[in-house]
């Protein structure tokens, strides 16, 4: 008896969950949440794509002093947690499914957004680039390396995130280990010269990566738990000398905690263009990873389909195409148009006309409705 043909429409279980089809609205930064508190037009923004199969939020703070970014949330305090609350509310009701994506920005920060304090990170290099501020853009300036004893404080703010998720309403969390961010800070050597055990060899680079993980795993169990992984990304100067050596033992690792899914970033232009990397990352790290993947890159609903067939992913995760069509799945499985992005409005400038770009993309209108 032949299988039967798996698309992005295949429902599929997921951890604790079947999930109505395999399309995965992917974590954005869209710089809605002013004073870094989720507000009533983040839930219906969320809401508007709870058909998708899996949600994931955009990354959101575990402390304040975690922050990269104005007007991004956070999951620290109780009126965030409060706020985030009628988010998932509000996804639960148009029957989806919603995990918060926990986020440390390590040394892609500056001072004006910590309270005047240095960034933290695994070594004191600072990342290149530039972000927006308060009061402009600034450049990342060198941040403070952590002290060991400091670093259980910063899994303990994980823990402590993924409870507050918990007590939000989400049904599950995803870890935010991209991109250059902190946790991916640890695990490459281009920003991680440590010397103590958490540091030097990949198994000790990997170590604050596993051990948020296992501390995040104790709060939600295994199969509600996700993490991100950009093994080519060349964001703000990140990078490793062997990174098919260090993503292949971290994944490798991963494979004991039997995970909701691993969420794998395939490089994007700008990553092939700064140098030579790993690409595809799904072909390279699919024999190393025994439970679920979703990919992401650029995909649409062809490129997406011959993907699943291959056996390679599990789910498809959708950025800007779920920006521009909050009912993706229905325009997919109608073979509908889709909505053009507007690039101007995809992060917010002010607290000002926030709706535009983000809760203002039209549904189908299906004729004789």
């Amino acid at each position: 008896m032949m299988n039967a043909k798996i698309d992005l429409l295949t429902p599929i279980q997921m951890g604790a969950f079947t999930l109505p089809n395999r399309m995965v609205m992917a974590p954005m930064t869209r710089l809605r949440a002013v004073g870094s508190i989720p507000t009533p037009l983040m839930a219906d923004y969320y809401a508007q794509r709870a058909s998708a199969g899996l949600v994931i939020t955009e990354c959101t703070m575990i402390s304040s002093l975690s922050n990269g970014y104005v007007n991004c949330p956070g999951i620290y305090s109780p009126e965030q947690v409060t706020a985030w609350q009628q988010v998932t509310d509000a996804v639960h009701r148009e029957g989806g499914k919603i995990f918060l994506q926990l986020w440390h920005s390590g040394r892609v920060s500056h001072p004006s957004l910590l309270n005047g304090k240095l960034p933290i990170a695994p070594s004191a290099i600072a990342a290149i680039g530039t972000l927006h501020g308060p009061t402009g853009k600034v450049t990342l300036d060198k941040p403070r390396a952590l002290e060991t004893d400091e670093i259980p404080q910063i899994i303990e703010q994980f823990r402590q995130g993924a409870k507050n998720a918990m007590q939000a309403g989400f049904d599950g969390v995803e870890l935010h280990g991209a991109f250059g961010y902190l946790i991916d800070q640890f695990l490459q050597d281009g920003s991680n010269q440590r010397t103590d055990q958490y540091g030097g060899s990949i198994q000790n680079r990997a170590r604050f990566l596993l051990e948020i993980v296992e501390a995040v795993c104790q709060v939600w169990g295994n199969d509600r738990v996700g993490i991100k992984l950009s093994p080519s990304n060349t964001f703000y100067g990140i990078h490793d000398s062997n990174p098919l050596t260090t993503f292949s033992y971290a994944i490798e690792q991963l494979n004991q905690f039997k995970l909701a899914y691993v969420h794998l970033m395939e490089p994007s232009e700008d990553d092939l263009k700064t140098r030579d990397v790993i690409n595809p990352v799904i072909s390279t790290f699919r024999p190393l990873y025994s439970g679920l993947i979703i990919t992401n890159g650029g995909y649409d609903k062809s490129k997406g389909n011959r993907m699943l067939e291959t056996g390679k992913a599990d789910l498809v995760s959708f950025g800007k195409l779920f920006i521009a069509n909050p009912d993706l799945p229905e325009r997919f499985t109608l073979n509908s148009p889709l909505n053009d992005l507007n690039f101007a409005t995809i992060y917010s400038k002010s607290d000002q006309n926030l709706e535009q770009g983000y809760t203002d993309y039209p549904f189908l209108k299906l004729q004789g409705n």
